[in-house]
């Protein structure tokens, strides 16, 4: 396959991923605002819990397609690797978001256990039906699209959406069958843990990615191991390994090499192997001779010839 051909081939699978995501964005967003509604009419705290928890589907959705669009964007004289970095910026102003949306849930549920409100269930069964099949429709068009990182994380927020709208129908079919309505603050409890575990997990890889930490995918030690059993290295050092965005790594190393002239070849296997083992596109490699030359200052040596 041609160079074009190739990536032609790329851009369309790309565009599959970001066609996966924006449905699935207008789907979970638009469903929230149902479920928002819902909750508020009917008095149910795990409905409103759930839709504060699409929202932060229908987020991670809109950072997974934009993040798909940015990556094409070609780097510029202000961003030399592009904007890759966006969905992690939004990534984080989304989990804290999210985290005052758990502590304001946590809340209104210890209240409403101490102070149980009137809970409509037929209504909340009805609308968190509707959302579990929302959801499960969702899942259907991530997995239908290309399955990178971000379409695959998707669809994990979406997955603990599911549950989440579970919740919700057992919150309103106990309500509706018995008239026990302290099941709506507890079960909005059990949602804002789901929330929480998400916005975490969220948290902790955006921290990480910012702090430029090896990407956990990455062992750094059989890395450079696998450099060394190259033929022609002989030693690696200032090795550094870190995430540029989603689904695009980078590193950097010093390369000490038999053979300056043998360094065209052993460049394209070690890029070879970094990108097929270890899933590294970029790749800057400094290659140093195997052994150190002295330098003689040339006054000090025009000195030793005056004597």
């Amino acid at each position: 396959m041609s160079a074009a051909g190739n990536a032609h081939h790329e851009h369309g699978r790309a565009s599959s991923g970001g066609r996966a995501l924006l449905m699935a964005l207008a789907l979970t967003g638009g469903f929230a605002l149902v479920e928002l509604v819902g909750g508020l009419v009917s008095g149910s705290l795990a409905l409103i819990g759930d839709a504060g928890h699409m929202v932060t589907d229908s987020v991670a959705l809109g950072l997974g397609a934009l993040a798909a669009w940015l990556s094409r964007r070609p780097p510029s004289r202000l961003h030399s690797f592009g904007l890759q970095r966006a969905e992690i910026v939004g990534a984080l102003a989304n989990a804290g978001f999210m985290l005052v949306v758990v502590a304001w849930i946590a809340y209104e549920a210890v209240a409403r256990l101490l102070d149980p409100q009137p809970v409509h269930g037929a209504m909340v069964l009805v609308v968190a039906a509707v959302g579990l099949a929302v959801n499960l429709l969702v899942l259907r068009i991530l997995h239908g699209g290309e399955q990178n990182l971000n379409t695959r994380g998707a669809a994990l927020h979406v997955l603990g959406d599911l549950l989440g709208s579970v919740a919700a129908l057992a919150s309103g079919l106990v309500i509706a069958t018995t008239g026990w309505t302290p099941v709506d603050p507890l079960l909005s409890l059990v949602i804002s843990g789901l929330i929480l575990i998400s916005t975490s997990r969220l948290l902790r890889e955006a921290v990480h990615v910012v702090m430029e930490g090896v990407p956990r995918h990455i062992d750094l030690e059989r890395l450079g191991r696998r450099l060394l059993e190259l033929e022609g290295v002989e030693g690696v050092h200032d090795l550094h390994v870190w995430t540029i965005a989603t689904g695009h790594h980078a590193i950097a190393a010093h390369v000490r090499i038999r053979s300056l002239a043998a360094w065209p070849e052993l460049l394209e296997a070690m890029r070879r192997m970094l990108r097929e083992e270890f899933g590294i596109e970029h790749v800057t490699l400094q290659p140093e001779p195997p052994y150190e030359v002295a330098f003689v200052p040339v006054a000090a040596l025009r000195a030793g010839n005056r004597r």
